[in-house]
């Protein structure tokens, strides 16, 4: 139920929790008009999806409500699929904190080991997810429209080499799919008696 989540919750808790920790760039009064504006825009969402069916269409409300769950659950689990070929496969490093909680990465050189590309030739797939099969570029760069994924991972490619920093790509999906399997398993053995837990 990760899309719900969203859409109930997740942007009202993220704003709440940036300003109560004095992270959100936004003043007092910008943040409680952030939360109307997007309050406002959450309950047309519900409307459309929720109430008009119902209102105009004459569908029992419970038919809408059950065809509303079921399209967040299948659109959830497409997006926990491709964030396990993105994230849990073999290759990802999981860096720890320090003691004092902090994880001593550059935050570039972070994504760039705790994330993976998988399907970068593949132009369904891409359209399909929306270009978060180059998952390396959509950290590096949230802001840039994923159209453009494919020119700047050859950039972002050529980069790491001259840096020395890791590049991670799994050429076609089944490849990705393999390497997540080959993780879990790996994630799911535990040590022999003679290994050290780090």
């Amino acid at each position: 139920m990760l899309t719900a989540y969203w859409v109930f919750l997740k942007d009202l808790i993220q704003i709440y929790q940036f300003s109560k920790n004095g992270v959100s760039p936004l003043s007092k009064k910008e943040t409680i008009l952030a939360i109307v504006k997007m309050s406002f825009f959450k309950l047309i969402y519900l409307f459309v999806l929720l109430v008009m069916p119902t209102l105009f269409f004459n569908i029992p409300f419970y038919q809408v409500l059950i065809g509303f769950f079921l399209m967040h659950f299948i659109e959830g689990v497409i997006l926990s699929f491709v964030f396990q070929m993105a994230h849990t496969v073999e290759g990802t490093t999981h860096p720890l904190p320090n003691e004092s909680n902090t994880i001593e990465n550059d935050w570039a050189i972070h994504q760039m080991n705790t994330t993976v590309d998988f399907s970068p030739k593949s132009k369904l797939i891409s359209w399909y997810v929306g270009g978060l099969n180059f998952q390396v570029e959509h950290h590096l760069f949230p802001r840039i429209c994923h159209v453009h994924y494919p020119e700047i991972a050859k950039i972002v490619k050529q980069t790491a080499g001259e840096f020395g920093v890791p590049y991670l790509v799994n050429d076609t999906f089944f490849k990705a799919l393999k390497s997540h399997l080959a993780a879990l398993k790996k994630f799911g053995t535990l040590p022999s008696a003679n290994e050290v837990i780090v």
